[in-house]
């Protein structure tokens, strides 16, 4: 990169502030625009690919960054976990066109997962709301200070309090509510103990709610209850071919250390499957009373309910459209609908694998980004690793010492794919040529 004099970049910087005014995309009510990285980062891990792709580095250092949204003009949105200098949004612009951001501008000020561009509007979640906030034409936010709340009062008690959303084309706006549980037990996660009857966490939790993109303050009441049984859902999108809203479940943990005398360590390393649903109003996936058993391609009646591995249930339940192997976390959905990618890729899943922790004393797995073909609708082939590396080796990888873990995915206005890292908070842009 042709480096420039001191005095040169000083000068730069003040003409660039001055020129921010009202209505451009610059900051307002107080919050700061930082041009930066001058010199380019240097990724401290390789990915590795499918031949023709290739990944830079967006950004780096953001912290916990698990989702992230970009819109048709190229702002690239970042939702932070934890607070980066007292904020928890991070918008970020590529300006000269090198494929790395040398703009950044923080605000916002509640922690959370989800975020999405749709329709003129920035939406981002907190633990417990859903906000709104207006995009100008250029797609930067007008009043980072003031977003408009849409949905308050969402349940969240420590453990799958994460509100991710999706957004569909007719104005309405999907919430995952998380188990506060593992599997329904009178006592959580404690041994032998059985399940509630009926498991209570399913009338405020463990399931998909649909409120309305566009009214403020709603609440419980005013939403609908989509879908059920699911212990927490973190990665869903909406998929356009048909029109139907697909969501990546984390499934339970703890067979082996809850029942020991029904499940090995190993059974409890590889039950049960984390599972693609495709789901429509009414659907049930039937948490807590069943889980999927990838080996069997069986739902089975969980031990809390009387199962013993082996006896089914859950007649009235759907059935998974993909079923992955266990506890890689799927922390992020999304359909592909560029051009860049070849065919294969086109309305294909993309799914990013935060990593596990339940696998012990087998090796952890995960740490990548996995893909899906699909053609009208329905997958039509096996699934793939289509980006690995993130964790910086096979002895990271086995011990869940990952240097990054992949947990948030977008596509660019050019049909480039961008995976966040919520360990150090590293954006990759993925190209193909």
């Amino acid at each position: 990169m042709k480096q420039i004099g001191s005095g040169v970049f000083y000068f730069l910087l003040l003409v660039t502030a001055a020129c921010h005014g009202a209505g451009s995309a610059g900051p307002v009510d107080g919050d700061t625009v930082k041009n930066h990285q001058l010199n380019p980062p240097k990724p401290d891990v390789s990915l590795t690919l499918p031949s023709g792709f290739s990944s830079t580095v967006f950004a780096e250092g953001l912290g916990k960054a698990p989702h992230i949204s970009v819109t048709p003009t190229g702002y690239v949105y970042v939702k932070l976990a934890s607070a980066k200098n007292g904020n928890t949004i991070v918008r970020l612009k590529d300006k000269n066109g090198d494929g790395m951001s040398d703009e950044e501008m923080d605000f916002g000020s509640f922690k959370g997962t989800g975020i999405r561009v749709q329709n003129g509007w920035l939406y981002a979640s907190s633990d417990q709301e859903i906000y709104r906030f207006k995009l100008n034409p250029d797609g930067a936010v007008v009043n980072p200070a003031q977003p408009e709340k849409i949905v308050t009062g969402l349940i969240s008690r420590g453990e799958h309090e994460a509100k991710a959303f999706a957004l569909d084309n007719d104005g309405n706006i999907y919430v995952n509510i998380g188990a506060f549980s593992n599997s329904c037990q009178i006592q959580d996660r404690k041994t032998g103990s059985m399940g509630m009857k009926p498991c209570t966490v399913l009338d405020s939790a463990a399931g998909i709610w649909q409120f309305r993109a566009d009214k403020l303050n709603q609440t419980y009441a005013n939403g609908t209850r989509y879908a059920t049984g699911l212990r927490n859902v973190v990665g869903l999108d909406w998929n356009t071919t048909t029109n139907s809203l697909f969501v990546m479940q984390h499934g339970r943990d703890q067979l082996h250390s809850i029942f020991p005398d029904m499940f090995t360590d190993k059974q409890n390393a590889e039950l049960p499957a984390e599972c693609m649903y495709e789901l429509h109003k009414g659907s049930n996936a039937g948490w807590p009373f069943i889980y999927y058993d990838p080996f069997q391609h069986k739902k089975i009646l969980a031990p809390e309910y009387g199962g013993d591995g082996k006896k089914t249930g859950g007649e009235d339940a759907i059935d998974p459209i993909v079923a992955f192997p266990a506890h890689l976390a799927p922390n992020a959905l999304l359909f592909y609908t560029g051009n860049q990618f070849p065919e294969k890729y086109r309305n294909g899943a993309f799914i990013a694998f935060h990593g596990s922790w339940n696998r012990a004393p087998e090796p952890q797995e995960g740490f990548y980004v996995a893909f899906v073909p699909f053609r009208n609708g329905r997958p039509s082939g096996k699934w793939e690793v289509f980006a690995d590396g993130f964790s910086g080796g096979a002895k990271n990888t086995a011990s869940g010492g990952a240097l990054h873990r992949p947990c948030g995915l977008a596509q660019g206005p050019d049909g480039s794919l961008y995976v966040t890292d919520d360990v150090k908070g590293t954006v990759w842009r993925i190209t193909y040529k």
